[in-house]
Protein backbone atom coordinates (compact mmCIF):
# COMPACT_ATOMS: atom_id res chain seq x y z
CA UNK A 1 0.00 0.00 0.00
CA UNK A 2 1.46 3.12 -1.04
CA UNK A 3 2.24 6.39 2.02
CA UNK A 4 3.17 9.39 2.51
CA UNK A 5 5.61 7.54 3.95
CA UNK A 6 6.57 4.75 1.49
CA UNK A 7 5.33 1.48 0.77
CA UNK A 8 4.01 -0.79 3.18
CA UNK A 9 3.17 -4.74 3.24
CA UNK A 10 -0.52 -4.60 4.24
CA UNK A 11 -1.65 -7.82 5.70
CA UNK A 12 -5.46 -8.30 7.76
CA UNK A 13 -6.03 -11.01 10.80
CA UNK A 14 -9.02 -11.61 12.35
CA UNK A 15 -9.93 -13.80 15.49
CA UNK A 16 -12.93 -15.25 17.84
CA UNK A 17 -11.99 -13.33 20.86
CA UNK A 18 -11.21 -15.87 23.67
CA UNK A 19 -13.71 -14.64 25.75
CA UNK A 20 -16.29 -17.20 24.28
CA UNK A 21 -18.55 -14.49 22.75
CA UNK A 22 -17.96 -15.51 19.27
CA UNK A 23 -16.86 -11.73 18.49
CA UNK A 24 -14.50 -11.28 15.70
CA UNK A 25 -11.79 -8.95 15.99
CA UNK A 26 -10.09 -7.47 13.68
CA UNK A 27 -6.30 -5.81 12.82
CA UNK A 28 -4.50 -4.48 10.42
CA UNK A 29 -0.55 -4.45 9.98
CA UNK A 30 1.59 -2.52 7.85
CA UNK A 31 5.31 -3.95 7.35
CA UNK A 32 8.44 -2.03 5.96
CA UNK A 33 11.48 -3.88 5.42
CA UNK A 34 13.35 -6.92 6.84
CA UNK A 35 11.73 -7.69 10.31
CA UNK A 36 13.44 -11.06 10.91
CA UNK A 37 17.19 -9.62 11.85
CA UNK A 38 17.46 -7.97 15.33
CA UNK A 39 14.46 -5.89 16.97
CA UNK A 40 12.61 -3.94 14.43
CA UNK A 41 10.67 -0.95 15.23
CA UNK A 42 6.96 -1.65 16.33
CA UNK A 43 3.66 0.45 16.89
CA UNK A 44 0.54 -0.70 18.23
CA UNK A 45 -1.82 1.23 16.97
CA UNK A 46 -5.38 2.00 18.70
CA UNK A 47 -8.17 3.41 16.14
CA UNK A 48 -9.36 6.46 16.82
CA UNK A 49 -12.04 8.10 14.03
CA UNK A 50 -12.48 11.31 15.98
CA UNK A 51 -8.53 11.86 15.83
CA UNK A 52 -7.68 10.60 12.65
CA UNK A 53 -10.57 10.98 10.48
CA UNK A 54 -12.42 14.21 11.88
CA UNK A 55 -8.59 16.16 13.49
CA UNK A 56 -10.13 16.63 17.07
CA UNK A 57 -7.50 18.57 19.31
CA UNK A 58 -8.33 16.33 22.05
CA UNK A 59 -5.74 13.77 21.66
CA UNK A 60 -2.74 13.19 20.43
CA UNK A 61 -3.60 9.67 18.38
CA UNK A 62 -3.07 10.93 14.56
CA UNK A 63 0.61 12.61 15.21
CA UNK A 64 1.41 9.61 17.03
CA UNK A 65 0.21 7.24 14.30
CA UNK A 66 2.30 9.75 11.90
CA UNK A 67 5.48 9.92 13.98
CA UNK A 68 5.18 6.30 14.28
CA UNK A 69 5.13 5.78 10.23
CA UNK A 70 7.80 8.54 9.85
CA UNK A 71 9.90 6.77 12.15
CA UNK A 72 10.03 3.46 10.26
CA UNK A 73 9.79 4.69 7.46
CA UNK A 74 13.45 6.72 7.87
CA UNK A 75 14.88 3.30 9.64
CA UNK A 76 13.67 1.22 6.34
CA UNK A 77 11.80 -1.45 8.68
CA UNK A 78 9.25 -1.68 11.06
CA UNK A 79 6.21 -2.80 11.45
CA UNK A 80 2.45 -0.71 12.83
CA UNK A 81 0.00 -3.19 14.00
CA UNK A 82 -3.91 -1.10 13.94
CA UNK A 83 -6.27 -2.50 16.14
CA UNK A 84 -9.87 -1.34 16.23
CA UNK A 85 -10.00 -0.19 19.42
CA UNK A 86 -11.20 3.10 19.95
CA UNK A 87 -11.47 4.99 22.70
CA UNK A 88 -8.77 2.65 24.81
CA UNK A 89 -10.93 -0.10 23.89
CA UNK A 90 -14.45 1.23 25.25
CA UNK A 91 -15.80 2.03 21.89
CA UNK A 92 -16.89 5.09 20.13
CA UNK A 93 -20.31 5.88 21.44
CA UNK A 94 -18.77 5.47 25.34
CA UNK A 95 -16.28 7.09 24.37
CA UNK A 96 -18.27 10.29 23.13
CA UNK A 97 -20.22 9.64 26.53
CA UNK A 98 -16.67 10.26 27.95
CA UNK A 99 -16.14 13.33 26.21
CA UNK A 100 -18.94 15.00 27.60
CA UNK A 101 -18.55 13.76 31.05
CA UNK A 102 -15.04 15.46 30.64
CA UNK A 103 -16.63 18.72 29.31
CA UNK A 104 -18.51 18.45 32.92
CA UNK A 105 -14.89 18.54 34.86
CA UNK A 106 -14.08 14.88 34.83
CA UNK A 107 -10.88 14.00 33.36
CA UNK A 108 -10.35 10.66 31.04
CA UNK A 109 -9.42 8.38 33.55
CA UNK A 110 -12.67 9.72 35.82
CA UNK A 111 -14.74 9.73 32.89
CA UNK A 112 -13.98 6.09 31.95
CA UNK A 113 -14.57 4.68 36.20
CA UNK A 114 -18.13 6.93 35.46
CA UNK A 115 -18.98 4.81 32.41
CA UNK A 116 -18.08 1.65 34.25
CA UNK A 117 -14.82 0.68 32.23
CA UNK A 118 -11.35 0.59 33.44
CA UNK A 119 -9.33 3.45 32.81
CA UNK A 120 -7.46 1.31 29.78
CA UNK A 121 -10.08 -1.12 28.20
CA UNK A 122 -7.74 -2.77 25.76
CA UNK A 123 -6.51 -6.50 25.41
CA UNK A 124 -3.22 -6.49 23.10
CA UNK A 125 -3.37 -9.93 22.95
CA UNK A 126 -4.27 -10.02 18.68
CA UNK A 127 -1.33 -8.13 18.64
CA UNK A 128 1.03 -10.70 20.11
CA UNK A 129 -0.48 -13.22 18.38
CA UNK A 130 0.65 -11.13 14.59
CA UNK A 131 3.92 -10.92 16.23
CA UNK A 132 4.68 -14.75 16.72
CA UNK A 133 2.62 -15.43 13.23
CA UNK A 134 5.13 -13.12 11.51
CA UNK A 135 7.98 -14.21 13.29
CA UNK A 136 8.72 -11.27 14.91
CA UNK A 137 10.04 -12.16 18.73
CA UNK A 138 12.24 -9.00 19.43
CA UNK A 139 10.80 -5.20 18.92
CA UNK A 140 11.52 -2.23 19.74
CA UNK A 141 8.16 -0.53 20.72
CA UNK A 142 6.94 2.76 19.76
CA UNK A 143 4.39 4.06 22.56
CA UNK A 144 4.63 6.41 25.82
CA UNK A 145 2.49 3.52 27.53
CA UNK A 146 4.40 0.76 29.84
CA UNK A 147 1.11 -1.15 30.12
CA UNK A 148 2.02 -2.44 26.46
CA UNK A 149 5.27 -3.29 26.96
CA UNK A 150 4.12 -5.31 30.19
CA UNK A 151 1.52 -7.24 27.84
CA UNK A 152 3.51 -8.17 24.79
CA UNK A 153 6.45 -9.43 27.67
CA UNK A 154 3.45 -11.32 29.20
CA UNK A 155 3.20 -12.85 25.61
CA UNK A 156 6.27 -13.87 24.78
CA UNK A 157 7.84 -11.40 23.01
CA UNK A 158 10.69 -9.88 24.50
CA UNK A 159 10.89 -5.97 24.30
CA UNK A 160 14.31 -4.61 24.05
CA UNK A 161 13.46 -0.78 23.93
CA UNK A 162 10.65 1.36 24.85
CA UNK A 163 10.48 4.11 22.31
CA UNK A 164 8.25 6.94 23.07
CA UNK A 165 6.75 9.04 20.37
CA UNK A 166 5.25 12.70 21.99
CA UNK A 167 3.34 14.75 19.92
CA UNK A 168 3.55 18.72 21.30
CA UNK A 169 0.11 19.15 23.34
CA UNK A 170 -2.11 21.49 22.35
CA UNK A 171 -4.99 23.76 24.60
CA UNK A 172 -7.64 21.07 24.43
CA UNK A 173 -4.99 17.70 24.75
CA UNK A 174 -2.64 19.35 27.53
CA UNK A 175 -5.20 17.91 30.66
CA UNK A 176 -5.97 14.84 28.39
CA UNK A 177 -2.30 14.18 28.40
CA UNK A 178 -1.80 15.20 31.62
CA UNK A 179 -4.19 12.87 33.40
CA UNK A 180 -2.71 9.82 31.19
CA UNK A 181 0.79 10.76 32.80
CA UNK A 182 -0.09 11.03 36.17
CA UNK A 183 -2.90 8.26 36.57
CA UNK A 184 -1.85 5.75 34.21
CA UNK A 185 1.75 5.98 34.07
CA UNK A 186 2.84 7.07 30.66
CA UNK A 187 6.38 8.62 29.55
CA UNK A 188 5.72 12.14 28.71
CA UNK A 189 7.22 14.98 28.91
CA UNK A 190 4.47 17.35 27.96
CA UNK A 191 6.31 20.11 26.03
CA UNK A 192 9.03 19.74 28.86
CA UNK A 193 12.55 18.46 28.66
CA UNK A 194 13.00 16.07 30.97
CA UNK A 195 16.11 13.57 32.25
CA UNK A 196 16.13 10.86 34.81
CA UNK A 197 18.59 8.42 36.33
CA UNK A 198 20.85 7.35 34.00
CA UNK A 199 18.67 7.27 31.00
CA UNK A 200 19.86 8.95 28.10
CA UNK A 201 17.17 10.56 25.78
CA UNK A 202 17.51 11.40 22.37
CA UNK A 203 15.34 13.54 19.93
CA UNK A 204 14.83 12.82 16.70
CA UNK A 205 14.24 14.83 13.36
CA UNK A 206 10.44 14.81 13.26
CA UNK A 207 7.25 16.74 12.22
CA UNK A 208 7.12 20.25 13.47
CA UNK A 209 5.33 19.99 17.03
CA UNK A 210 6.87 16.29 17.84
CA UNK A 211 9.01 14.77 19.43
CA UNK A 212 10.42 11.27 19.42
CA UNK A 213 12.54 9.89 22.22
CA UNK A 214 14.49 7.19 22.47
CA UNK A 215 15.60 5.60 26.31
CA UNK A 216 16.66 2.28 27.32
CA UNK A 217 13.20 0.23 28.59
CA UNK A 218 15.10 -0.38 31.90
CA UNK A 219 14.49 3.39 32.98
CA UNK A 220 11.02 3.59 31.79
CA UNK A 221 9.11 0.72 32.84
Amino acid sequence: MPTRWGVFQTIGFERETPDGSRRVETALALLLGDLTEGAPLLRIHSQCFTGEVLGSLRCDCGEQLEIAMRAIAEEGRGLVIYERQEGRGIGLMAKLQAYALQDEGLDTVEANHALGFEADYRDFGLSAAILHELGVGRVRLLTNNPGKARALRDAGIEVVAQVACEAAPNPHSLDYLRAKKEKMGHALALGLTETGGAATIEVAHLPAGAAWFAADAEHLL
